[in-house]
């Protein structure tokens, strides 16, 4: 028995909408990362990108559980000494919304040149409006 092993050309990525009003934001992240990755399709091959394109609106209205929107930080360094910035989850929905969904969803996918290429075809954006309408994008509930 071989084992099967995918090619660029033969799985085809689909386009899927997912409607992030009101949706948990960690389970939301982890779902969109299984699909970008590939993992539900039976051709799934670890080595290659086999996943499907994922465009995500309203991501101003994500909610968290918890106090996390108060006590999430992000920290992030200009390369100067001392320059440590930090922004709780709360001011960063404010300002830039779809910022926190993907750097969820990156984080969950591999490291590396492969990851990066996952990471790209995901999409965000803060209202419902999105210019990925020619691509028919089906939507996608969890």
């Amino acid at each position: 028995m071989k084992t099967y092993s995918a090619k660029q050309n033969e799985v085809p990525a689909d386009w899927y909408v997912v409607d992030a009003a009101d949706k948990t934001l960690g389970r939301m992240a982890s779902e969109i990362a299984f699909r970008l990755r590939g993992k539900h399709k039976p051709e799934f091959t670890p080595h290659m990108d086999v996943g499907d394109h994922i465009v995500v609106i309203n991501a101003q209205q994500v909610r968290t559980t918890g106090a996390k929107s108060a006590k999430k930080i992000y920290y992030r360094h200009t390369g100067y000494p001392g320059n440590m910035k930090s922004m709780s989850l709360a001011n960063r929905l404010e300002q830039h919304p779809e910022r926190v969904i993907r750097d969820a969803v990156t984080r969950m996918l591999p490291t590396g040149p492969l990851g990066r290429q996952m990471a790209r075809k995901l999409r965000v954006y803060a209202s419902e409006d999105h210019p990925h309408t020619a691509q028919q994008p089906q939507a996608l509930e969890f």
